[in-house]
Parts: structure tokens; C-alpha cells; sequence
């Protein structure tokens, strides 16, 4: 029998089985190369070209030289048919941010609002760890639009009473943030450039060198900035560099009858420069038409979250690129406009089907839709993208009289009313020569010019006898002129084409707000308001009546719906503070001085009502400040030099007995007997 010894030295096969095989997987790991690490995320420079055409900017423009853009060509990627979503700037910089079409993120038009429901680029980079910055040359692109979100940094001050600013004001913000020191993180960033823009206004040298052509003028003075702003964000960043530069659409410049954009669907105005250069890009020129959208997409690939629509990697299938003109549907009640570029062949569908071959008619002379035939998928393309509700877009937030101003300045107005939309209505392009017209129009009537804006309303309306917008508008003009016949008159005729329009009770009551009829316009408001709770407006118009009524308390309650949806003026808040104070409402009374006094610092006049306020509330101290304030000619003084010495005794200042003596001889009717009965004063100074 074998010993204990032997039977504790018997090979265990299994094991050693084990333990080889182990051997080798790790010697086959270790022999194995190291992998190589992630390549760094690039830092990220996004560049739009507000109202910049194709063919204006780059090695391919005609009269113009764009060294900037040109450079940027040559070492990346240059979309030669790449298109807008829609010829206005709110929209198209929407959809650059969020990578859909108008008719997904519903902003079809400026002055707008973009819902916190569509997730935009900078909240996605943000949350990946890049570090986040805007620059916008516009009051269009305002933080209140809806884009700031994800953004660490959202410049928008704009210099003191401007709408904007130009390219070199732009691009020194943005140095400015770049000299700032970094984490070490990539950057994103956002700089947007409001030239070419109406009113051209091209500085020096270039005014000069382009005298036949502002706009062009503008387009090379703001390739001039670009240049310096991509030399400098290169030099300032760590790591890899991605560029991507493009136009958030373009300008019709006269072609089919569109001087500006937004009206119509054409290459003029919807198709734009596009550049992208960095990691993966392929040098060169791109034919096929791509959406702007799709930056969207590209950047999130850049930054290694998503590769789908990446402009960076070849389609399996041909685009079809969409867009929209959705402008004067919504402001007119004319045709919805809807484009679908697939390959060589552009449809817009507005009442009826056009076709062109932008190759070879790159001008959009020659509508081939009696002989072409669209593609399996272009029309239901063209068939099923959504055309917007124009009830549903008229209302979406408030806009105070200044914002539409400044909207006006920029050449921006959109309609005061939802228009009548009707089957029979007519198509956009067949309206060009109302287009100047209206756009003068709307800016006079902004600038309440009313007596010159009669004229061009009563020649829209007459071409256009369906236009509610138009017709409201002479109602109200002639309202503000003093001419109640005609008003009246213009009123019934906008009841006539829109029996239940909200927007036609709204005007309407408003013109008897101001007038012997006032009476009649409250039923009018309160329609509205019930209607439309936010509907700023009817609210400040209803709360006037309310004050006419006497009715003070539903008249605060009233402005204090409107002051949270807007700004207060100073004006409505002393208003509103002098009848919280008949109402004996100290708190709200008081709040509301306080802001007018923070808004009016100097000029204020109302510091003997917060004197005494204060000292209804026991806030003693802050009376004696106020009350010290109100000057020796105010009409009431002695009832200041009353209340002060009030003060005085409750704070036991030292000098109360000569206050109280100064109040006594100082005194008038109305103080005189309130001096005598003061109990305070009993035994001070006697």
C-alpha cells in the first residue's frame, strides 16, 4: 500500500489543466498591443452667417472677395446645396439647435418662443463636459426666444438703444471670453453675425470698396471678423479645432420679386454657405443637398455622442431636404409654403406644384412640373409636413409695445392678428408687389405714424380685401387719428371677414376704451381675457376700465397679472401703488413704489408716499430716509414735515423737538389739527 507521503503528492490533473490555460490567456493578453486611448473631443466653433447667400460668400461668389471663408474651404468641406428650414432667422437658428424642421420644433416665424420640450445642442455639449458660450449680433436671437438654454455664457447686450450689433463688437465679446482662462475642458462655441442685414450699413474700407453694393459690402466686412475670430479660437483652445460656418438663409436682393426674405421659397433665400473642417471631415466640395439642421447632428458627433445625420458620414439614401415659408400664411391668410430638394429637382408646393432643376436653372426661371414627376419620396413629403394652426401661433407670449418696436427696426413685424384662412387663398409669389408695401406698412404703424400709414393699409386692403391684419390696422389707425366714423367702419368690415376672431373683439374694445363709449368695451375685454389669460393687451386694457368702473381692487389685481408676464412701467406702478394706498393695501402699495422708484432713482416724485407708507409698515428708518427726501416745494410738505417728525420721536433722535417745532410752524389746514392731537408729541420740546 502506498504511504501517506505518496498520497498527498498525487498530481491533480485538473488543476494543473486549469492553471495552464490561465498561463495562457494571460500570456496571450500581455503579448497583445496596448490599445491606443480615445482621441480627444474636439473644441467646437459654430459660426451662422445671418442673411448670407450662397452666392455671395466664398471661391464661388461673383463680385465680392470672402479671403476668410475662402480658407476655410479649401482645407475642409464645402456643401455646395446646402438649404435653410425657413428665410427667417428665429426659425432656421431653432432648427441649427435642434436638429428639426420648424414643423417639429413649431417656431415658424421670429418673436417667437422655442418650447423647453425640443432639447437643444448646448444643453447635450453641456452635459458631456464641454464648456459652453454664445455671441448673438441680434435682438432676434434675445435670451426671452427660447436658444440660451445650456449655454454657460448667452451674450446679448446689445449696446444701449440698439437692435444690434455689428460683426467687430461681436467677434471683441468673444476674444474677450476666450483670453479668460479654462478648466481645461472643450469648448463650445456660439457666435453669430448679424451682417448682411437690412438696413445695410457697411463700415469703412468696405463701403468703399463695394460702392454699387451694400450687401456685399457687409458680407466682406463680416468675413473680415471671421478670419480674426478662427484665428483666435484656434490659438486659444487645447486639442483639436472643428469649424463649422454657416448661413441661417439668405436674401432675395430682387430676385423673384422678394427684396428682402421671408416671404418666398426660392434658391435666393433658402439656399446658403456651409463649410465644416475638422476631425473626419473629407476635403473637398459636396453636390448633394443637405439640410442645415443636420449641424445639429454633426456637432453631436464631433463631441462623440451620436453619429446619426451626421453630415460626417455618407448617407445610405439621398436627402430629401425640406423647408418651409410659413410667414405669410400666418400673417396674411395666404397659401402655406412647403419646398422638397431631392438630387437636382426642387418642388414647392403653395396651391399649386412648381418644379425646377437647380442645376441647370440654378435661377428657378423655368417651371418643368407640367412634364417632371417627383420622386416616390418627395410627395408625401411635400403632402404630410405640418402646416402650422395660425389661430394657435398668434398668442404665444407676451411682447411688450418696445420689443415690437425693436423687431420693426430690424425689419421685422409680424401680424397683431390671426388671419382668416381660406381655401381660395392666394399663393405668396403671386403677392409681390404687396410685399414692400405691407413691410413699410407694418413699420410705420409700429412707430404709431399713423396719418402716413392710412394710405398704404387702404392700397393693401383694396388688393387684398381679405387681409384681417391689414383691415384691424386701419380700424386702429383711424381709431388713433380721432376719425371714429371711419374706425367704426374699418371694424365692421374686419367682423365681416372674421365673424369670431378674438383679435377683431380685442381692437374693437379698445377704441371704446378710449372714448365716451367706454362702458362698451368692458363685456368685449372680459371675452378676451377669459379667453386668453395671458393676453396682455386685453389685461391692461381691462384694468383701465376697471379703474373708470371704480372698481380698484379687480383694477390691482388686474396690473398684477400684467406686471408678471412683463416689465412693469413706473408709470402703472405708481398707479397701481397710489390705489393700493386709497384701499389702505400697505404691502402692495409699498412694493410697487419701491419699483418705481428703483426704475426712476432721481426723477422719482413719490418719496411722501413711501415716507409714509414706511412708517404704516413700522419701518421707521426707512421713512425718515424717504421723508428726507421730498423737497421743500413739494404742494404737500407740511404733511412730509409732519410724518418726518412722527419719525423722529419713534426713532428718539436727538433733534425730534426742533422736527416737531418745524412740523408746528410749517403747518397748514390739514396738519394743523393732526399736529395738535399727536400723542407722540405730547410733552416733547414743551
Amino acid at each position: 500500500m502506498p504511504g501517506k507521503n505518496q498520497t498527498n503528492c498525487k498530481i491533480d490533473t485538473r488543476r494543473l489543466l486549469q492553471l495552464a490555460v490561465a498561463v495562457f490567456v494571460c500570456a496571450a493578453a500581455c503579448s497583445r498591443p496596448a490599445e491606443a486611448p480615445p482621441a480627444p473631443r474636439p473644441s467646437i466653433l459654430l459660426v451662422t452667417l445671418d442673411t448670407t447667400r450662397a452666392d455671395a460668400i466664398g471661391p464661388e461668389a461673383a463680385g465680392v472677395d470672402t479671403p476668410a471663408f475662402n480658407a476655410l474651404a479649401a482645407r475642409g468641406q464645402r456643401f455646395r446645396h446646402a438649404y435653410a428650414a425657413a428665410p427667417e432667422t428665429l426659425p432656421s437658428h431653432s432648427s441649427i439647435l435642434t436638429g428639426l424642421y420648424p414643423g417639429g420644433h413649431g417656431v415658424h416665424e421670429n418673436a417667437r418662443h422655442l418650447s423647453a420640450a425640443h432639447p437643444l445642442l448646448a444643453e447635450e455639449l453641456q452635459r458631456a463636459g464641454y464648456r459652453t458660450a454664445a455671441f448673438v449680433s441680434s435682438f432676434v436671437l434675445a435670451r426671452r426666444y427660447g436658444l440660451a438654454r445650456g449655454f454657460d455664457t448667452y451674450d446679448d447686450d446689445l449696446p444701449a438703444d440698439r437692435v444690434e450689433r455689428s460683426a467687430r463688437e461681436t467677434t471683441d465679446r468673444a476674444l474677450a471670453y476666450l483670453r479668460q482662462p479654462s478648466s481645461g475642458q472643450p469648448t463650445l462655441m456660439w457666435v453669430h453675425y448679424f451682417e448682411p442685414h437690412t438696413p445695410y450699413a457697411p463700415a469703412e474700407p468696405f463701403r468703399s470698396r463695394y460702392p454699387k453694393s451694400p450687401y456685399l459690402a457687409e458680407v466682406a466686412a463680416m468675413d473680415e471678423e471671421l478670419g480674426r475670430l478662427v484665428d483666435a479660437f484656434e490659438r486659444s483652445v487645447t486639442g483639436p479645432v472643428a469649424l463649422a460656418v454657416v448661413g441661417d438663409h439668405g436674401e432675395g436682393l430682387g430676385d423673384h420679386g422678394e427684396l428682402q426674405h421671408g416671404h418666398l421659397l426660392y434658391q435666393s433665400t433658402m439656399r446658403v454657405p456651409l463649410v465644416l473642417a475638422g476631425p473626419g471631415v473629407t476635403t473637398g466640395v459636396a453636390d448633394e443637398p443637405v439640410s442645415i439642421r443636420r449641424i445639429f447632428h454633426t456637432l453631436r458627433d464631433w463631441a462623440g455622442l451620436d453619429r446619426t445625420d451626421s453630415l460626417l458620414r455618407p448617407s445610405a439614401t439621398p436627402e430629401v431636404v425640406l423647408g418651409e415659408a410659413m410667414k405669410p400664411f400666418l400673417n396674411y391668410g395666404w397659401q402655406p409654403q412647403v419646398m422638397a430638394v431631392e438630387g437636382r429637382q426642387k418642388a414647392i408646393l403653395a396651391g399649386r406644384l412648381e418644379i425646377y432643376d437647380v442645376v441647370v436653372d440654378p435661377g428657378e426661371t423655368r417651371d418643368v412640373s407640367a412634364d417632371a414627376t417627383l420622386s416616390r419620396p418627395v410627395s408625401p413629403a411635400l403632402r404630410d409636413y405640418p402646416v402650422p394652426s395660425a389661430d394657435a401661433t398668434r398668442d404665444t407670449g407676451p411682447m411688450s409695445s418696445e420689443d415690437q418696436r425693436k423687431l420693426a427696426s430690424l425689419g421685422y413685424v409680424s401680424a397683431g392678428a390671426a388671419p382668416v384662412v381660406r381655401k381660395d387663398a392666394p399663393r405668396p409669389v403671386d403677392m409681390t408687389h404687396l410685399f414692400e408695401v405691407i413691410e413699410k406698412a407694418s413699420s410705420l404703424f409700429v412707430a404709431a405714424r399713423y396719418a402716413e400709414v392710412v394710405p398704404l393699409l387702404r392700397r393693401i386692403v383694396a388688393a387684398d380685401p381679405f387681409n384681417l391684419d391689414a383691415t384691424l390696422r386701419l380700424a386702429t389707425a383711424h381709431s388713433a387719428l380721432g376719425q371714429n366714423s371711419a374706425a367704426l367702419d374699418a371694424f365692421k368690415k374686419a367682423a365681416a371677414i372674421a365673424p369670431r376672431s378674438q383679435d377683431v373683439r380685442l381692437y374693437l374694445a379698445l377704441h371704446y376704451a378710449k372714448g365716451a363709449d367706454w362702458s362698451l368695451a368692458a363685456p368685449l375685454l372680459e371675452e378676451v381675457v377669459a379667453d386668453s389669460p395671458e393676453r396682455l393687451p386685453a389685461l391692461e386694457g381691462l384694468a383701465s376700465i376697471r379703474v373708470k368702473q371704480g372698481r380698484a381692487d379687480d383694477a390691482i389685481a388686474l396690473w398684477q397679472r400684467v406686471h408678471a408676464l412683463r416689465a412693469p412701467a413706473a408709470g402703472e406702478l405708481i398707479q397701481v401703488g397710489q390705489m393700493a394706498m386709497s384701499l389702505q393695501r400697505t404691502d402692495v402699495a409699498l412694493a410697487a413704489f419701491e419699483k418705481a422708484r428703483n426704475q426712476l432713482a432721481a426723477s422719482f416724485k413719490h418719496d411722501l408716499e413711501l415716507g409714509v407708507l414706511y412708517m404704516a409698515a413700522r419701518r421707521y428708518d426707512e421713512a425718515r430716509q424717504a421723508l428726507d427726501r421730498v423737497p421743500a416745494q413739494h404742494p404737500d410738505y407740511p404733511m412730509a414735515l409732519f410724518k418726518r417728525a412722527q419719525a423722529s420721536v419713534l426713532l428718539n433722535e436727538p433733534d425730534r423737538a426742533r422736527r416737531i417745532q418745524l412740523a408746528r410752524e410749517k403747518a397748514d389746514a390739514t396738519t394743523r389739527p393732526l399736529i395738535e392731537s399727536e400723542r407722540l408729541f405730547s410733552g416733547v420740546g414743551r
